[in-house]
């Protein structure tokens, strides 16, 4: 059973804004993402949590074993870090670096990022398909994303997507990859919340963690197939949820 709970959001918080000094260590704020078992959905928990400073896998390691600690404390339990720096195996190969997606017409497969980045239409460009053949790293730090104007669309396997909601486009590249790793249902509504360590709400919008958490909400509701049927088909039975969702991260972001 997933856990339950309305989605909250705390307006006041400041995403990985550090305080005092604990030993080595610093206080930090990150978000746990919840998934509803009422409806399809994501209740957001903000806890604060003793952060570890340093790049390296040790390091963000042991933030991710305080947050969790911070989590339990909730009674949220057990919680799968999604990210490359996750201690368990799947939540690694989760990451959107790794997750991968069928290109049938090409008889190939390409990451969530590739497929994010590459599917970005700007003023003075874009989409940038040919990232689809190379790394998740190297998509993401292409110059042509960063010099081609203002983002205005997504186009990806002849459909165009609007910015808005703001994670919808990302949402649906994430889900529709998961959807597809034999098993993985099984695995991953025994989770009872999700963490990104990488993500900080205050710099980024989409976030492989919220996408897991809304993909376990909605194989709860067991309305999996019809909300899963069509991009058309999966806003309409998530408005609430985004415009939700949509209100947050403009707030957080200063664009509300």
């Amino acid at each position: 059973m997933v856990a339950a709970g309305l989605l909250k959001y705390d307006i006041g918080f400041a995403v990985a804004s550090l305080s005092c000094s604990v030993g080595d260590s610093l206080m930090a704020v990150r978000p746990v993402y919840v998934p509803r078992n009422d409806q399809p959905g994501v209740t957001v928990r903000e806890l604060e949590f003793e952060w570890f400073p340093g790049f390296s896998t040790a390091q963000k390691q042991r933030s991710i074993r305080s947050l969790h600690a911070a989590a339990r404390e909730e009674g949220i339990e057990p919680v799968l870090e999604i990210s490359s720096k996750s201690p368990e195996e799947l939540g690694v190969s989760l990451s959107a670096f790794h997750l991968s997606l069928p290109d049938e017409a090409e008889g190939r497969t390409f990451s969530v990022e590739t497929a994010f980045q590459g599917s970005k239409v700007f003023e003075r460009g874009g989409p940038f398909t040919d990232l689809l053949k190379g790394t998740s790293r190297e998509a993401k730090k292409d110059e042509r994303l960063k010099n081609s104007g203002r983002l205005i669309r997504f186009e990806f396997q002849e459909t165009s997507w609007p910015l808005e909601p703001r994670t919808y486009f990302y949402d649906w590249l994430y889900l529709n990859a998961l959807r597809r790793q034999p098993g993985l249902d099984e695995r991953l509504v025994d989770y009872r919340g999700f963490t990104d360590i990488e993500f900080n709400p205050k710099k980024s919008i989409n976030c492989q963690a919220y996408s897991a958490a809304l993909y376990v909400s909605i194989l709860a509701s067991g309305q999996s197939e019809s909300i899963l049927t069509s991009p058309e088909t999966f806003l309409e039975m998530l408005r609430d949820e985004y415009a939700a969702r949509d209100a947050q991260l403009a707030r957080q972001h200063g664009l509300a």
